[in-house]
C-alpha cells in the first residue's frame, strides 16, 4: 500500500485539496482582495465602498417658501447681501442638484421681486409727477408744455457743441472778445430748435430770448463773483458770454 501511494503522484483526499486551495490564494500579492466566490473572507463586507444618499449634504431649507428664509437674509437686506448668501449656499451644497435647484429659484424670486417693486417705483413717481401737473395752475401747465426731454445723445451732442464755443472763448480772451462765438452759438441754437420745431420765426423768437435772458443774467451775477477767483484776462464780457451760451444750449436742447 505504500508503494502504491508513492506510485501515484495525484493526491485525492477532499481535505487536502481544501489546504491547497488557502495555500494557493495566500501566494497571491496581499494588496489584492481575495476571490468572494471560491474562498468567503470577512473582508469583503468591509472593504466595499459605501455610496449611499447620505454621504452628499443636502440643503435643509430647500422646502422653505419664502426665498428670504430660504436663502437665510432678513426681508430688508440688501442685494449684495443677498447675492453673497446665494453664492455661499451654492458653494456649500453644490455637489447635490435639488439642493442647488432650490437655492436658484430662491434667489430668481428675489431679482424678480426686486425688478418688479423698481417698475411699480418708476410708474408710481412718474405718474405722480402727471397728477401735480394736472393739478397745477395752467400757466405752470402752459410751462410745461413747451418743454421736452430728447435722447441722451443730443444733449451730449449739443453739451460739446456748446462746450467748445466755450473753451475757445476763454482761449482767444486776450485777443478779441467773444462777440464771434456767440453769434456762432446763436445760429447753432436757431438751426436746432427750427429742425425741431419746423418753424423759423419761432426758432428765432426761443433763441434770441435765450441770448437776451442770458445776457441779462450774466450781466447781474458776474459781478457778485469775487475777484480773486477769476484771471486778469476774464473781462465781463467773456463771463457774460459764458453765462450766455448756458442759456442757448437750454434753449435749443429742451424747448420747443
Amino acid at each position: 500500500m505504500a508503494a502504491a501511494l508513492l506510485s501515484t503522484p495525484t493526491l485525492k483526499s477532499s481535505f487536502l485539496s481544501r489546504r491547497l486551495s488557502i495555500r494557493g490564494h495566500s501566494s497571491r500579492s496581499r494588496t489584492e482582495k481575495p476571490d468572494c466566490i471560491g474562498y468567503i473572507s470577512p473582508k469583503c463586507a468591509v472593504d466595499t465602498p459605501y455610496e449611499g444618499k447620505g454621504s452628499i449634504s443636502k440643503f435643509p431649507r430647500a422646502h422653505v417658501w419664502d426665498p428670504y428664509k430660504r436663502l437665510g437674509v432678513s426681508t430688508d437686506a440688501s442685494e449684495e447681501e443677498v447675492w453673497s448668501a446665494r453664492n455661499f449656499l451654492l458653494d456649500q451644497y453644490a455637489n447635490h442638484e435639488r439642493s442647488f435647484e432650490s437655492i436658484e429659484a430662491a434667489f430668481e424670486r428675489l431679482l424678480l421681486t426686486s425688478f418688479n417693486n423698481r417698475k411699480k417705483m418708476k410708474i408710481n413717481l412718474k405718474s405722480r409727477l402727471k397728477k401735480k401737473v394736472e393739478e397745477s395752475p395752467p400757466w405752470v401747465k402752459n410751462l410745461v408744455s413747451f418743454v421736452e426731454i430728447p435722447a441722451p445723445v443730443i444733449i451730449l451732442r449739443r453739451l460739446f457743441l456748446f462746450g467748445f464755443m466755450a473753451c475757445w472763448s476763454v482761449i482767444n480772451s486776450a485777443e478779441a472778445g467773444p462777440a464771434f462765438q456767440v453769434a456762432l452759438s446763436l445760429g447753432a441754437c436757431i438751426y436746432f430748435l427750427n429742425d425741431k420745431n419746423e418753424s423759423l420765426p419761432r426758432a428765432a423768437i426761443i433763441g434770441f430770448g435765450a441770448l437776451v435772458a442770458g445776457w441779462l443774467c450774466g450781466s447781474m451775477t458776474v459781478p457778485l463773483i469775487p475777484s480773486f477767483l477769476l484771471q486778469p484776462t476774464w473781462t465781463l464780457e467773456l463771463l457774460t458770454s459764458l453765462v450766455v451760451y448756458v442759456f442757448l444750449f437750454v434753449a435749443c436742447s429742451f424747448l420747443k
